[in-house]
């Protein structure tokens, strides 16, 4: 392939050539294109009537071009996300006849999830392609950790799968809508538009508190599968410390009936719930912008329309 001139928008401008709608289209010259061997590296954000064409919006072309010229791909928040993938597909594959290694994997990748984010902002090198591995990456693993409980619990598999359905659903309707308004990043979401994913999407500890905990809850009824011993039966000495602090009785016949994962899981489905709150929060208010921006382009068109007509 014929090398290519890296831009962007810090560097000496492309040659350019005016468009027919009057705009200001910057073309890399060096690759080989349909037209005359230019290809396009800006062109306006199509569908958008109501928007002017950013300049941060580029020509498939040359985006695919510029790709093999950088090192985006090799950034070291980027190798951490590769590593995600594999450590939890490693610990997929395992699931069915390996619970502790698999759960030693598992958590591991999801560790890595918030690692990757910071190496990438102490670098400053922040891409769009690790945001969306990121967040591909955290979707198919639970995803698949959902089909492996809808196995599990095959009188459940209707909920488990609906939970697939709603967290997709719910992260594409919201992408896409950030993406119809111009938004850099899916995170970016102000309180007029929802104080709920505001507190959500703003603020590092309550993300990760209810991400995690929403991981531990399906991992646990995981585990729970596999674990047969209560937690009084792994740890003797609980029964004792219970007897020797006077606390009542229900203590310790709860210790003696419960296991360490549905003690776990008990404490995060709380959260867990919150978190699928928070999806169909997610997927109402997406909506709602998504149809907005539909009536906003259509009456745009109407009244281009009108004008042309007079």
């Amino acid at each position: 392939m014929p090398a290519t001139t890296r831009a962007s928008r810090r560097s000496t401008p492309e040659p350019t050539a005016t468009g027919t709608a009057g705009m200001t289209t910057a073309l890399d010259t060096s690759s080989g294109g349909p037209e005359g061997g230019l290809t396009p590296a800006m062109r306006p954000r199509e569908g958008s009537r109501t928007r002017p064409p950013r300049e941060d919006v580029y020509h498939p072309k040359y985006a695919v071009d510029l790709a093999v010229t950088d090192n985006v791909f090799l950034f070291p928040s980027n190798l951490i996300g590769y590593l995600r993938v594999v450590l939890a597909g490693a610990s997929l594959c395992i699931m069915p006849i390996h619970p502790r290694i698999c759960t030693v994997l598992y958590f591991t990748s999801c560790i890595l999830d918030v690692a990757d984010g910071q190496v990438a902002r102490a670098l400053n090198q922040t891409s769009k392609f690790g945001a969306v591995l990121d967040m591909v990456t955290d979707r198919c693993t639970t995803a698949c950790l959902l089909c492996f409980l809808a196995i599990a619990y095959k009188p459940w598999a209707l909920l488990f799968q609906f939970l697939i359905s709603l967290d997709f659903s719910s992260h594409y309707m919201h992408m896409y809508s950030s993406l119809a308004t111009g938004s850099t990043s899916h995170k970016t979401v102000t309180s007029d538009v929802s104080r709920i994913l505001w507190l959500y999407y703003n603020n590092k500890i309550t993300l990760f508190i209810f991400c995690f905990a929403n991981e531990t809850f399906f991992f646990c009824l995981y585990l729970n599968k596999f674990w047969t011993h209560s937690i009084a039966q792994s740890l003797p000495f609980l029964l004792v410390m219970c007897r020797d602090l006077g606390l009542p009785a229900g203590v310790a016949a709860v210790l003696g009936r419960v296991s360490w994962p549905q003690l776990v899981a008990g404490v995060t489905f709380p959260i867990c719930a919150g978190k699928q709150v928070i999806n169909v929060v997610q997927f109402w208010k997406a909506s709602k912008i998504l149809v907005g921006v539909d009536i906003a382009e259509r009456q745009a068109k109407r009244e281009q329309d009108a004008k042309a007509r007079q």
